[in-house]
């Protein structure tokens, strides 16, 4: 899979493809993340991509062409299965977004900034919209190593145990139940007996019903879907 990011500030994406998970996926060869400057596309000396949006009001709009021009000369390149926006006003990214997108080839995602892009943009060249939550950032570039790597970690390989994700909180619309490790007391406070059974089956079903009760104490939504 490759990603391309596109954004004005290409700095605050440095670290998070540079470490951990994402970075042993770009070093086994099965995911790239690309960064691209969108001042590269701007016109005019300062290579502008901002203007006064058109109505009057606080703050300014991403123009249309320079991230035209930038998203197309990508599509010039291979073709892409999904141009993600990322902004507040987008559908709740979750984990079954994150599934459906694992599955997918190469992707584009825009990062927005000021009071977002101009709606032409996401009228024609936007398939799909994203927020990972409630509340504003100061742009998208966050947000979009969040959805790389809800996305990367997924893919076949990636993990060392490929079946943990299949255990991750979401998948079956369940919070993952508690774990422990080593020791087995620690200051007086003793690992749930069962797990210490060698029981593989009473262990599943101590599991199943932990994640139920986490679920319902914390996220009954959850079990209305």
């Amino acid at each position: 899979m490759r990603i391309d990011i596109i954004t004005v500030l290409p700095e605050l994406l440095e670290g998070p493809f540079a470490h951990s998970i994402l970075k042993r996926a770009k070093d086994k060869g099965l995911a790239e993340v690309h960064v691209h400057q969108l001042r590269e596309f701007g016109a005019g000396k300062h290579q502008q991509v901002d203007d006064y949006q058109y109505g009057g009001g606080a703050g300014m709009v991403m123009q249309c062409e320079p991230l035209v021009n930038c998203i197309e000369a990508l599509q010039k390149e291979r073709n892409y299965d999904a141009v993600l926006y990322m902004t507040p006003d987008g559908t709740r990214f979750n984990q079954q977004d994150a599934n459906a997108l694992s599955l997918l080839g190469d992707m584009i995602i825009i990062c927005g900034h000021y009071k977002g892009i101009d709606q032409r943009v996401r009228d024609h060249w936007i398939t799909h919209e994203y927020s990972i939550g409630d509340y504003v950032l100061s742009g998208g570039e966050l947000a979009a190593a969040v959805i790389s790597d809800a996305v990367i970690r997924l893919l076949p390989g990636v993990l060392n145990d490929e079946t943990s994700a299949l255990t991750d909180s979401f998948q079956d619309n369940l919070l993952a139940p508690p774990v422990y490790t080593r020791p087995e007391n620690f200051r007086g406070h003793i690992v749930p007996e069962v797990l210490l059974s060698g029981n593989t089956k009473a262990i599943d079903l101590w599991r199943e019903e932990q994640a139920y009760q986490r679920t319902k104490a914390r996220r009954p939504d959850l079990l209305e879907d």
